[in-house]
């Protein structure tokens, strides 16, 4: 899984075993270590949950969670979806949320598209 923050907006990026993981066992994560001490980590994580809301973020310090409901989850995982995307109210201004596929670069070698789905760009060789 692959996390980007620009500005206010959140992005995650979901390989096919990760979806995959996410269905089965509810959740998702990685932990970024920036130094040697024991606290010095971010988690980003990633969870389906029953729910009406489609997506929101919780944030406690040291982690942030994109929540997913179950039922979008499983739709996105079951179709064609590119993500599921999102804004939340955080105070004056809005919060950008997005939860994409992780397709394979059009002009990436072997190594970088390990464990992608397949571009719909990609046009089949005869």
């Amino acid at each position: 899984m692959k996390l980007r923050i620009k500005g206010n907006s959140l992005r995650l990026r979901v390989s096919p075993s990760d979806l995959e993981r996410l269905i089965s066992a509810g959740r998702v994560e990685e932990i970024i270590r920036f130094t040697q001490e024991p606290d010095a980590t971010l988690t980003y994580a990633l969870e389906q949950t029953p729910s009406r809301q489609e997506i929101s973020v919780r944030y406690r310090p040291q982690e942030i969670t994109v929540v997913l409901s179950t039922e979008s989850a499983r739709n996105w995982a079951d179709g064609e979806q590119v993500g599921i995307y999102g804004s939340l109210a955080v105070g004056s201004d809005q919060l950008a949320l997005a939860v994409e596929k992780d397709f394979a670069c059009l002009d990436g070698n072997d190594a970088s598209n390990e464990d992608t789905f397949a571009n719909p760009k990609t046009v089949p060789i005869c």
